[in-house]
């Protein structure tokens, strides 16, 4: 809308919502993802299941990057973890979003698709979030600073060396 006009904002029903679960190749920016009713450990699973399914066996291991939020961290998702076992998960410091690359992409979702949005059908926003991310990509991600620490090589040493051994 227009700076300085207000349009009257249709919500798509009575608290409906739609939660999107995403992962983000560096290397080539594309975006992999999945929707759910619910935030929860079931949704990061999805997304897990997902992965696996997209990527087969072309990789020996697959190191997943995740904040520290709860749903990532339940006791599903350990199960999950120790069936699958070519999957790592990697932590990110605590409050530090400039490290986590999908941040990225869902600033841009949240920018292009969902604030004052004037649809009246949830299922048409998921549609333009759907198509955004279709269209949009790849997110290149640039390398925060904090990246480029002595204490961030070892550890990505330590990943290499521990990757050629598995």
């Amino acid at each position: 809308m227009l700076k300085g006009a207000q349009l009257e904002v249709r919500t798509p029903g009575k608290n409906q919502k739609r939660y999107l679960a995403a992962a983000l190749d560096p290397a080539t920016g594309q975006t992999y993802y999945v929707l759910g009713s619910k935030k929860n450990n079931v949704l990061f699973r999805k997304l897990l299941d997902h992965l696996q399914q997209t990527f087969g066996r072309r990789y020996r291991k697959i190191y997943v990057v995740c904040d520290n939020y709860r749903i990532h961290k339940a006791k599903a998702v350990g199960c999950w973890l120790e069936e699958h076992s070519r999957f790592e998960l990697v932590w990110l410091p605590s409050y530090c979003p400039k490290a986590n690359p999908i941040k990225r992409v869902f600033g841009d979702v949240h920018d292009k698709c969902t604030p004052n949005h004037t649809r009246r059908c949830l299922r048409t926003l998921v549609g333009d979030v759907e198509e955004h991310l279709a269209e949009n990509g790849p997110w290149r991600y640039r390398l925060s600073e904090i990246y480029y620490a002595p204490e961030v090589d070892l550890e990505v040493d330590v990943l290499r060396i521990r990757a050629r051994f598995e």
